[in-house]
């Protein structure tokens, strides 16, 4: 309940409460959604893009977007999209971090942004994580919408203490006084050949803490739409982007849209065993259904998108279908996103499994450098397609 406490409603097309039970939270996002699986609704005069459980015949969210019309876009550019339409209709929402300014960021997520709105809205700060993210805290605090930039999301350990202690609590030790709209968003996961500290999933490291929410995106489409809603929230939320991930093109709607926080996104639906996955493990898993596909196997893929609160809708319509259940992710198994969402399942939806639930997850050991090693610390295809097999026996 600390979690539920310290959160709270969030700002008119935003995401809703975040409930002490997910499932819950996820319903009500459902109960005013007017169509489902990727197809846009009005809403106040925007466009709310919903991702419901699909069918044999519905389209995931992001394939609907790319059959329709639109435009090209890299992830990164998605992310810029995003901000974009957001500094343009909200002149409270601004940017701090390293780089950000005329450099355009490390990943070129906010180029050209100081040159459009200004030094103040977008401002470079010092080498000074712990500073900044504190005075991305404070600044919500008085009314403002910031957005703190991670150089990369491990240099954002420096800052946990501003992230756990104010970030997460503020709104509950104030008594709802102070509401901290404020996103935390940067590059992370294991790159190629970044080492040790630059290859940080730090999912892990903040899932505990009361009042944060979590998010995690792996298309230009609901990059955008994550990146949005995230600034309209008012609870902090951190939104986790893949360094693999950025060049990622995909069409996405010419129309203004916006990703619920708190949605799973169906990718694949199947009958024999529902695959959990985010961000960049969503490619491998995809990539290991081709596979399971020729050798008869029909499984079924869910990007859960949101790593806090887990839709426990989602994956539980899924779970009383197939009975079987393979998480796969790129965190560490120890005390990992898997770890938490395989509790959540055995809480849940213990009676509709016809076999152990099956976790992949990196290697507790560090990154590291040398390409061979750093493969054999992070799931492969190969790996999803035996453990699959096995969960199907």
């Amino acid at each position: 309940m600390a979690a539920a406490s310290s959160l709270h409603v969030a700002a008119p097309a935003a995401t809703p409460r975040v409930g002490s039970i997910a499932h819950k939270s996820a319903s009500v996002a459902r109960s005013v959604r007017a169509v489902r699986s990727g197809v846009a609704a009005r809403s106040g005069g925007r466009l709310v893009a919903c991702a419901a459980v699909a069918t044999k015949a519905d389209a995931p969210a992001s394939d609907a977007a790319s059959k329709s019309s639109g435009h090209e876009v890299l992830l990164y550019e998605a992310l810029r999209e995003g901000l974009m339409e957001e500094m343009e209709s909200d002149p409270t929402v601004c940017v701090f971090g390293e780089d950000v300014g005329h450099y355009g960021g490390s990943y070129k997520v906010t180029k050209g942004l100081a040159d459009k709105y200004g030094d103040l809205r977008v401002l470079d700060t010092p080498i000074a994580e712990n500073s900044f993210t504190g005075m991305g805290v404070g600044a919500g605090m008085k009314g403002l919408r910031p957005i703190v930039e991670g150089m990369n999301m491990g240099f954002l350990l420096l800052a946990y203490n501003q992230i756990s202690n104010n970030c997460g609590m503020l709104h509950y030790t104030s008594g709802g006084q102070f509401k901290i709209p404020l996103v935390i968003r940067g590059p992370g996961g294991v790159g190629r050949q970044l080492g040790a500290e630059h290859s940080q999933r730090l999912e892990s490291y903040f899932q505990s803490i009361p009042g944060l929410q979590m998010v995690a995106c792996s298309t230009p489409y609901n990059a955008k739409g994550l990146m949005k809603a995230a600034i309209r929230s008012d609870n902090p939320v951190v939104l986790f982007e893949h360094v693999l991930l950025y060049n990622l093109k995909e069409k996405i709607p010419d129309e203004e849209y916006v990703c619920c926080l708190e949605e799973a996104e169906m990718v694949r639906p199947g009958e024999h065993v529902t695959i959990l996955t985010y961000s960049r493990m969503r490619y491998h898993v995809m990539q290991a259904a081709k596979t399971l596909v020729n050798k008869g196997y029909d499984p079924e893929v869910i990007d859960i998108r949101s790593l806090k609160p887990f839709d426990l809708h989602t994956i539980g319509n899924s779970i009383k279908k197939t009975h079987r259940v393979l998480i796969v992710e790129e965190c560490m198994r120890t005390g990992g996103i898997g770890a938490s969402l395989r509790s959540a399942i055995i809480d849940n939806f213990w009676d509709y499994l016809d076999a152990p639930i099956m976790c992949l997850s990196s290697q507790d050991v560090p990154t590291p450098y040398a390409a061979p090693l750093e493969d054999a610390t992070v799931v492969q295809p190969a790996q999803i397609v035996a453990a699959v097999e096995q969960i199907c026996q």
